[in-house]
């Protein structure tokens, strides 16, 4: 992969802009712009694209996926589904051309974070305020629902309060690696400007992590504490994990333990452990559930383990055997074993893994190089930290996937490809510039 140097660069980043900061308001917006930067990088990097190597994995995926639609069960569904798999791919495969270096990744950090801000109050003004958006406004695709959905749930632009919760888990982890970042440029120099970016990121940190609250998501509350985890690990603030361990505890106490039950609930505020307990939302019948879901799709792998059933099959199938509509399992890699097969689901599997592994091995390296030569260049140290937020950021939505499926959202599906982008530009090009 080579850096791009022609003048439509420029062009393109303005797009990249656009596109991140229209599409979590609007999907078709943000679109709009997201395809226009495809299109631009496919046509002024075709050659390099095409002889990548990396992009052979994913063009053999793209096949694989055209050709179990072809034999699906109900093949018109698949060929529907491709539409959220092929622009992903077309996505990733050329967004790393723009993507590849730490200064971009930088930049893309802070565009993202920024963007949060305002989602998050609007969130919240739609939550306790009950703000909705214009009927103009919802007519193009802008809904922004009283109360949120469900209702009592903070689900900002979004379609729903797990969508925002996915959303929120991703700025909240970049908003943490970049108060760090600017924290540790302020103990070496400290400027209005380093004071003002130390402010800024301190009120986003909290302001997505109010908002990862908000939305009721277990899996995003267990991420963000993840997510908190990692970096004090990263950091070597072993002492910390005292404290993040110690409230865990207490919460899962309050939530199942029955001994000394009452005197911790009266510490732990109930809108914790009752979410836990599904004592806010008892109500919910067993199609619902989660394990009921699992389990039909775990049987539709086993039935044709090999093939698949095709993508989207699992709704139809699912409707025939428990006579509930349900759009997915709530777990990607059981969404995948069952309607793309073994083979699909691990080869999906294997690129990813191949592409972390090897940032992994330059984190790890550059870690050493910084501990050995740390008066020398302390610039490696930041490059390590931004390649380790993205990391931990993908991370966390990969795990968000095992309880939900963030492919069918346009507005956080791009979010997963854009970090896997950066990661990709960074470790097989790993320039240091612009």
């Amino acid at each position: 992969m080579k850096q791009l140097k022609n003048p439509n660069f420029l062009w393109s980043e303005y797009l990249l802009k656009a596109g991140i900061i229209f599409l979590p308001i609007s999907a078709d917006l943000g679109a709009i712009f997201l395809s226009l930067l495809i299109l631009n990088l496919w046509k002024q990097k075709y050659k390099s694209i095409i002889y990548e190597p990396l992009n052979w994995s994913f063009g053999i995926l793209f096949i694989w996926l055209i050709f179990i639609s072809t034999i699906a069960i109900y093949p018109i569904l698949s060929f529907e589904g491709l539409a959220n798999f092929i622009p992903s791919i077309l996505m990733v495969v050329s967004f790393p051309f723009l993507l590849n270096s730490y200064n971009r990744l930088y930049n893309l950090a802070w565009w993202l974070v920024l963007v949060s801000l305002p989602i998050c109050f609007l969130g919240f003004m739609q939550l306790f305020y009950g703000w909705e958006t214009p009927f103009l406004l919802k007519r193009v695709g802008i809904q922004l629902i009283a109360y949120g959905r469900p209702e009592g749930r903070v689900s900002s632009f979004l379609m729903y309060a797990n969508t925002l919760a996915f959303y929120l888990v991703t700025t909240f982890t970049l908003s943490i690696g970049l108060w760090i970042y600017h924290y540790q440029s302020w103990k070496i120099l400290s400027n209005y400007q380093t004071k003002l970016q130390l402010a800024t990121l301190s009120v986003a940190v909290f302001i997505n992590g109010f908002g990862i609250v908000l939305t009721h998501s277990r899996s995003a509350w267990g991420l963000a504490l993840l997510s908190l985890t990692a970096f004090i690990a990263y950091l070597e603030l072993y002492w910390f994990l005292s404290f993040i361990v110690l409230l865990v505890f207490l919460i899962a106490w309050a939530a199942w333990l029955p001994f000394y039950q009452n005197i911790i609930r009266g510490i732990i505020p109930d809108y914790f452990w009752a979410r836990l307990t599904d004592e806010l939302y008892d109500d919910r019948h067993i199609t619902a559930l989660r394990t009921t879901q699992w389990s039909v799709a775990w049987q539709m792998m086993l039935s044709r383990p090999f093939w698949g059933w095709g993508l989207r099959n699992f709704t139809p199938i699912y409707q025939q055997k428990i006579n509930v509509w349900m759009g997915h399992p709530h777990n990607l890699f059981l969404m995948l074993l069952s309607e793309i097969g073994i083979f699909g689901t691990s080869l999906l599997s294997i690129i990813v893994a191949t592409i972390l592994g090897k940032a992994t091995m330059i984190l790890i390296k550059t870690k050493q190089i910084y501990s050995n030569y740390i008066s020398l260049d302390t610039s490696i140290d930041t490059k390590n930290l931004l390649l380790f937020t993205y990391l931990n950021a993908f991370i966390l939505c990969t795990i968000f996937n095992l309880f939900d499926v963030s492919i069918f959202d346009l507005k956080i599906n791009v979010i997963g490809w854009l970090l896997l982008s950066s990661i990709i530009g960074v470790t097989y090009q790993n320039k240091s510039s612009n």
